[in-house]
This record gives structure tokens, sequence and C-alpha cells, in this order.
């Protein structure tokens, strides 16, 4: 049986070194249930666990720089809200005074996060130069200085990109793997990947593709058209008749549509097994009213996307039923905040996702890390990197789609290849 894993208990953050705040806590990362990884690299607790670093590790940081990353993407992504031609993403790099080096990466996609890439690498910037003007403190007083600098979620994107850098090079400088140091729970993942908005034949010779590569769950980007998104369903189901498949609206319906999509595929003998985010962020009773609808009458249960972005987010949702699965992504609330949001979307009884932008293998990556650290996501969707006409990153772990493997290479393993 594998080791416990993920018991994470917020703790306020206590330092010598600055005023402690109750407006960041680093939760206790232990690990979650999961099945025992291949025996080559057999999942331990580790006793440099997360919390425990966080409090005795001092970061003085000697260098820190961020630039552009861009990267042309195979084809424009499109879904119900927006439209991405190109990967324009910030990357940051941090040295601490040991000379180990740690990469972030922050996302930028109009319309999901707060930040463009001007704005996001001004504020990265911003924070490398306090960073380097910073004494040496322990971690957890750093990370709470980040967040009070980056505060919220305007501005999480870029908070994630630095908490990545700084936690890349923690576990650099302490020579473990990160899927280790939040937990140890498996080395291994499995990803779902999505189609985005494009015309029937399209979406079929994407899940004909996909289905080649191994894909046994496809996610499927919908909510812009009513019509047109039963007739891409119809199109992937016949082209992938035995894949399982995700609905993901990105808010783009109302609830009458959402609903109407469901009793429209049922009718057909297709059912989805998650249907996220039907409606608009801010239609708390839409979101309760589909959710009831597809679980007592399908079993199809609902994830919350757009509409959790804070721990209020996750109480609401927990509270009023609104939702059976959190979905998180570190561009959304960084990583601290995932961690807080993870804790209590478990003690409340809810499901949790873990998804991101359209990413490098620096971003995604580092979730993939997390993932198979924690080993308590039930649904995985970090795929990105597939989307992507270049790869501008070096290592990381090994991918052979849709199964990421993790060995004991220290930290996340990557860094930006820099002609």
């Amino acid at each position: 049986m594998a080791p416990l894993a993920l018991s994470l208990h917020s703790l306020p953050l206590h330092t010598h070194h600055s005023k402690p705040s109750s407006s960041l806590k680093i939760p206790v990362v232990t690990a979650c249930m999961a099945p025992a990884a291949p025996p080559e690299v057999k999942p331990t607790t580790t006793s440099f666990g997360f919390k425990n670093m966080m409090e005795i590790f001092t970061v003085e940081v000697q260098r820190a720089e961020v630039r552009p990353l861009n990267v042309p993407l195979l084809a424009p992504f499109a879904i119900s809200s927006s439209r991405l031609d190109k990967v324009e993403n910030v990357a940051i790099k941090v040295e601490l005074s040991n000379g180990c080096v740690g990469w972030g990466e922050a996302p930028v996609f109009p319309s999901v996060t707060a930040e463009d890439q001007p704005s996001a690498l001004a504020m990265a910037a911003g924070a490398c130069e306090f960073l380097r003007e910073s004494p040496g403190k322990t971690m957890e007083a750093v990370l709470r200085d980040v967040h009070s600098i980056l505060p919220g979620h305007q501005f999480a994107s870029v908070r994630a990109g630095v908490e990545m850098a700084l936690i890349d090079a923690l576990a650099n400088s302490i020579g473990i793997p990160l899927w280790r140091l939040f937990g140890g729970t498996s080395n291994t993942i499995t990803t779902d990947i999505t189609i985005p908005i494009v015309l029937p034949a399209q979406a079929a010779e994407l899940a004909r593709k996909y289905r080649k590569q191994g894909f046994k769950i496809l996610k499927l980007k919908v909510g812009k058209n009513l019509k047109a998104d039963i007739e891409v369903i119809r199109a992937i189901h016949a082209a992938y008749p035995d894949c399982m498949f995700i609905l993901d609206a990105n808010g783009g319906y109302s609830s009458k549509e959402a609903i109407q999509v469901l009793e429209t595929l049922h009718e057909t003998g297709v059912t989805p097994i998650l249907f996220e985010q039907p409606v608009h962020r801010d239609d708390w009773e839409g979101l309760g009213r589909v959710s009831r609808f597809a679980k007592e009458n399908y079993g199809v249960p609902v994830a919350a996307d757009e509409s959790c972005r804070s721990l209020a987010d996750v109480r609401k949702i927990a509270e009023e039923n609104l939702a059976d699965v959190i979905n998180i992504k570190l561009a959304k609330v960084g990583v601290v905040g995932a961690l807080e949001i993870i804790e209590l979307a478990r003690t409340s009884g809810l499901k949790l996702m873990i998804s991101s932008m359209v990413e490098s293998r620096l971003a995604t990556g580092f979730a993939a890390h997390l993932a198979a650290g924690l080993g308590c996501f039930k649904f995985i969707n970090l795929y990105s990197p597939l989307l992507l006409a270049e790869d501008p990153v070096v290592g990381c772990c090994e991918v052979h789609w849709p199964v990421y493997k993790f060995s004991n290479v220290r930290g996340h393993g990557s860094f930006l290849h820099i002609a």
C-alpha cells in the first residue's frame, strides 16, 4: 500500500524575520493515498517535507531575472471566451547565494489571466528586484513577501511563476525532485488532452490522432455555439467511440443551454465524465442548477474552474453544494494558494482536478510534479506542451504521452534554453 500523502493543515506563518500575516498560510504537505509507483523509483515520504523546509531553509537570492517566453503554436487555440494565436508568457529565473537555480513561468492568456505580457514582465521584474535586495529569510517569509507584493487574482500568474522559481531553487538546494518535496505519493501521472473549438471535421481528425497517441480521455472545449458544439461532440464520438470525455464550456452557456447539451447527448447515448464550468463564473445559481441536474439525472459531476479563484469561492461552493469538483490552476491562484485550496476542498468533500494554461514544460512540468507528489487529483489536464510548435525547455521528466514519469533528478529538472 502506498504511503499516506496530502494531509494539508494550514498553519500561520511566524518567523523572526518579518511580521506574521494572517492572509497567507503555508500548508503542511504530506500526501494522499495512491497506487505504488514502479519499483525502480519507490515513492516514500521524504524527511524533507515541504512545510519543514519552509520553516528551516534560509533563502538569499543572489540573482533574479525575467524574460519573455514567446513560442509559436501549432494551431490557434480557441475557447468560448477568447482565442490564443501564440504563447507570450514570462520566464523567471532565480539563483540563490549557494549557486542553486530555479525556474518558473507566468502564463498569459487574455480574458483568463488578469495580466498581459507587458504587465506580467513589469510585475515579475519588480518582484525580482525585491528578492535581490532582500536579506536572507526563511522560505516561508520570502513567500509571504511575494504574496504581499503580488496579491490576489490580478497578479496570480506572476506570483505563481515567482513561487515556482523559488521552490525549484529550494528543491535543487536540498537535492530532491519536486514530486518528493510535495509528498512523494507517486512518480507517475496520466493526463487527458484538450480539443479546442474547431470545426467537426478538425475535431474528428484530432480525436483520431490522440487515440493513436494513447489518450483515453478527451476534454472538449464548448460553450460558444450550442448547435455547433453538439455537431462536434457527435463527430468526435464517431471517430473515437470508446473515449471518455470532459465538456468544458469556460462559462459560455446559460444554465438552460448547459442542461440542453446534457439532454441532447444523453438521447444519443453519449455521457461526459465531467462537465467543467458550464456557466459564467458569477452565475452561482446557474452553476448549482446545472450541477444538481447533471448529478441527479445522469450521474455527471460538475467542476468549478473560473468560479473558483479563492478560498472564499471554495467555501461558497462547498457550503451551497454548487459543484462537485474544484479545478486547480497554479496561474489562477499561485502555488501556495493552490495548496490552501486543495486542503479546504478535500476537507469539504470536494474532488480535485489540476489543469494548466497554454504553457511550456517549465510551468506544466512543475504542476505535474505537484500532482504526482500529492496524488489527490481525480482529473489531470496537463498536456499543453503538445500545442507548441517549438520546445524552448531543456530537461524535465520522461514523457510518453499521456504518461509523465519522474526520476530522482532534483527540482523539476528543466530550464529554459538560451540561444
